[in-house]
């Protein structure tokens, strides 16, 4: 008769720990250039001043994208430098006006930076403005903020603060599917003269500016009824140093009264400092916790010939009288003690007999 005994040793079981599923990552776009989105325009690339008058009075009528560039700092504290190119682009032209390699501001550029009629379209436009109005006291009007063009007209994407900023390179994303290319490029030399890759920076950001402008103009035409899109809601003019709406008439802040900012972010969580094992809350030196008050540090003396340190006045006997270092005042003062005079010995140090130092005292220096 056949038996078969079960095998009672435990075979270990690997347990396989849960696998998180990985987060969905974002996909490559392309980068976006404006030599392959507009192939028709026409770069001008102009650092004449009387060029810059013709270009401009042969500029077609509408809307415009707008940027500037200058020569950044790589020092702290160190004055900006002033506005070396203005980017201008529309449909089929892109005008690259460096200012800094001109003999004086262009006339139709101040002109037509301060017409109401045409709006300039940017990311971040109202510094831009400020910036340029500081270094030549030129005004402009009508120029739309896209990140506050993007609340109004695409609510249902943009929640948060109506002012929150939004950039340039993630609006293209959004609603162009393209990515921008920065790189070191932006933080060049822009009052030298423009290399190709330098063109194409600037060429890039100003044709962006204008597309993304189309793009939610066109959208607003779908927008609800009672959604009126007002340009007070995201446009405004910097005259003179004041921040006005896109006529120049009336003091203008953004706001929109039909943005839906969402719900509001949940609280912070308080931070926990960690604590080493020697923490206590009166070592810490807490005001809750009313810790001793502790004085300024005293001095140490030492003990010549030893290397016995004393951290209190009280502490430490002189074995030479002339070897001690007096004490300072902010000592007798934090310790409270009066420090008696100490006699030298005759003929020490050339003393005469019965010679008394000079000493200290909480209440000043002086001899007995």
């Amino acid at each position: 008769m056949l038996v078969i005994v079960p095998d009672t040793q435990q075979v270990p079981v690997q347990i396989a720990a849960p696998t998180v599923p990985a987060q969905p990552t974002r996909p490559q776009l392309p980068h976006y250039s404006w030599r392959v989105q507009n192939p028709t325009s026409r770069l001008q690339y102009i650092t004449d001043h009387r060029i810059a008058d013709f270009a401009l009075s042969q500029l077609a009528p509408g809307p415009l994208g707008f940027d500037l560039e200058w020569r950044p700092n790589f020092r702290k504290w160190q004055k900006e430098n002033p506005v070396a190119l203005v980017q201008l682009a529309n449909h089929d032209t892109i005008l690259l006006l460096q200012i800094s390699a001109m003999s004086e501001f262009p006339l139709k550029l101040r002109e037509l930076l301060s017409d109401p009629s045409r709006a300039k379209a940017g990311v971040s436009i109202q510094n831009d403005c400020e910036k340029l109005f500081q270094d030549y006291g030129v005004s402009t009007c009508n120029c739309v903020e896209l990140a506050l063009l993007a609340r109004s007209v695409d609510n249902a994407r943009w929640k948060g603060k109506y002012t929150n900023p939004l950039g340039l390179s993630r609006l293209l994303e959004t609603y162009e599917n393209f990515s921008l290319a920065k790189g070191k490029v932006q933080r060049s030399n822009w009052e030298a003269r423009l290399s190709a890759s330098q063109q194409d920076y600037a060429a890039n950001d100003a044709c962006a500016g204008y597309a993304i402008y189309t793009r939610l103009m066109a959208m607003a035409l779908y927008m609800p009824h009672q959604n009126t899109l007002s340009p007070q809601y995201y446009s405004f003019s910097f005259v003179n140093g004041s921040l006005l709406d896109h006529l120049g008439v009336s003091v203008w802040s953004p706001q929109n009264p039909y943005y839906d900012p969402g719900p509001p972010p949940p609280p912070k969580e308080p931070k926990v400092r960690k604590q080493g094992p020697h923490h206590s809350p009166a070592a810490a030196g807490s005001p809750r916790t009313g810790p001793s008050h502790r004085g300024p540090p005293l001095h140490r003396y030492a003990s010549p010939g030893t290397n016995k340190q004393f951290h209190n006045v009280q502490q430490y006997t002189p074995i030479v009288p002339t070897a001690m270092r007096a004490p300072t005042r902010s000592t007798a003062e934090a310790t409270g003690s009066r420090v008696r005079p100490w006699r030298v010995a005759p003929g020490e140090h050339g003393a005469a007999a019965g010679h008394v130092g000079r000493f200290w005292t909480a209440e000043g220096q002086g001899r007995p």
